[in-house]
């Protein structure tokens, strides 16, 4: 079982940790920058570690490949909770597309073709993706043409609300378009 480095608080709050801190600190001289951003200089890494124990803090690596490194002066737990606090903003907005796949075959009639349009324009205005895919089965792979006219004529009918990827593609038995909106 891996030891992974962590910062432990009262109330066994745990902070994974990806920096070097405090006396993990091993580096003979280091550039030292206050909590306010104020460049303190070159000094001894004890000597750092020294003032920020004295201000209550945290005595942070920030730069291993500096010449010198660079060690900042910072509330540790504070710095991670703001940064994950960012990350999870960020996924909030992000937009994820789904992708809704509708099956059809070569011989599809007027009604269930139209009912599947009326589907696939939903799932379009809803912002996802949609998978259009005709299926042959047995003596129907000698109709592929059949299959590509029915995709053709869901492009047709779904043209002012939607853009096809590519053109038509058979893969094995199936033969599938994916729409995106416009």
């Amino acid at each position: 079982m891996a030891f992974e480095k962590s910062i432990f608080f009262w109330r066994c709050f745990n902070i994974k940790q990806e920096q070097l801190i405090n006396e993990q600190i091993r580096l003979k001289e280091v550039q030292v920058i206050s909590e306010t951003g104020e460049k303190l200089g070159t000094m001894d890494s004890k000597k750092a570690l020294d003032i920020a124990v004295e201000k209550n803090l945290d005595l942070v690596l920030v730069a291993p490949n500096g010449n010198p490194p660079v060690c900042k002066i910072m509330n540790y737990g504070k710095y991670k909770f703001e940064q994950a606090k960012k990350e999870k903003e960020a996924k909030k907005k992000q937009k994820v597309t789904e992708l809704k796949e509708l099956r059809i075959t070569p011989n599809t009639e007027e009604h269930d073709f139209n009912f599947k349009a009326k589907n696939a324009r939903k799932f379009l205005q809803d912002g996802c993706k949609v998978k259009i895919t005709v299926r042959f089965r047995g003596r129907e792979l000698n109709y592929v043409k059949l299959g590509e006219d029915i995709l053709n004529r869901f492009i047709e009918e779904l043209s002012d609300i939607a853009t096809p990827d590519k053109k038509p593609l058979l893969e094995g038995k199936n033969m599938f378009i994916i729409l995106q909106n416009k």
